[in-house]
């Protein structure tokens, strides 16, 4: 199928806009071109994208899945492009970042190794938050986080696959207390929850079944801010845990850690390194976007 990329284009803007008129305005093209072109869009797809009322517009569940796919792309393309230009700029000083603490595969090591030999004049400084804030404003280059809470109006580059949350626990806590068949069951169970902060109440796990996404409260009896206290409590049998599989992977992979209700725990989109202006950027942000794009 061959879709002309000016209707991509204003399906994007549409999305991000929430609004024919907003994004007309920041296309400089009239409303009823906005609409004409996402209905021919929507006529070449055979798939409605755009739910349209008096009052708002939202994205159907088919042009939802088609903007997580096609904004990434897109984006891609403009960096290729932007890079493209003064390569000749040397890439140097600071670069400030804030990342999401269960990005594991960016902060492990290997990535930032790598770019710091490749680029000995930059200098990396990274402060590891869950809080949510304005990058820009609290004067960072760029952030690391979970795609799906990334403002829409940041550039996002992948700096992981798909991602999956589950439920672990040590052989031992499951030889003395059992094993949860269905996350309902999980308040029968002592477990060790996660906050961002002392005053934000703990996470809910959340799940999937039968297409239908729920979350739970399980009331832990153990609650931290730090994953490895998280980790290192459930691989000591002190109760079930939630967090990332490629965080719990190698504990798994050396039997200290056993993955449970798997069947409710669907994969989503992963993290993505995020800035907030695709222009002019400076050789060091260039750099590190470049290395992340083409790492082995």
């Amino acid at each position: 199928m061959t879709i002309d990329l000016n209707l991509v284009s204003v399906f994007l803007a549409v999305a991000d806009a929430k609004s024919f008129r907003g994004a007309a305005e920041r296309l400089g093209v009239t409303r009823s071109a906005v609409s004409q072109a996402i209905r021919r869009m929507e006529d070449r797809m055979g798939v409605a994208l755009v739910q349209r009322t008096t009052r708002s517009v939202s994205l159907t569940e088919a042009g939802v899945r088609l903007h997580q796919r096609v904004a990434p792309a897109i984006a891609e393309v403009e960096l290729a492009l932007d890079t493209a230009q003064d390569r000749d700029a040397k890439p140097t000083g600071q670069l400030r970042l804030a990342v999401s603490s269960i990005a594991e595969r960016f902060i492990c090591g290997p990535l930032l190794a790598s770019f710091t030999h490749a680029y000995p004049a930059v200098r990396i400084d990274i402060t590891v938050t869950d809080e949510e804030f304005d990058i820009v404003a609290e004067g960072y280059d760029a952030g690391v986080r979970l795609g799906e809470v990334i403002e829409q109006d940041m550039i996002a580059v992948p700096v992981s696959g798909d991602q999956r949350q589950m439920v672990v626990a040590a052989p031992s806590y499951l030889a003395r207390f059992g094993t949860p068949t269905h996350p309902t069951e999980l308040a029968q169970h002592c477990c060790i929850g996660w906050r961002p902060a002392p005053d934000v109440a703990p996470y809910r796990w959340e799940f999937e079944e039968d297409g239908r996404e729920f979350d739970v409260a399980v009331n832990p009896r153990i609650t931290t801010n730090d994953m490895w206290v998280m980790v290192r409590t459930a691989c000591a049998g002190g109760g079930l845990t939630f967090g990332m599989d490629e965080t719990f992977r190698p504990y798994i992979q050396r039997g200290e850690l056993v993955p449970l209700l798997e069947q409710y725990c669907p994969p989503f989109q992963g993290f993505f390194l995020y800035f907030a202006d695709r222009r002019n950027l400076p050789p060091k942000l260039r750099a590190l976007i470049d290395h992340v794009r083409y790492r082995p």
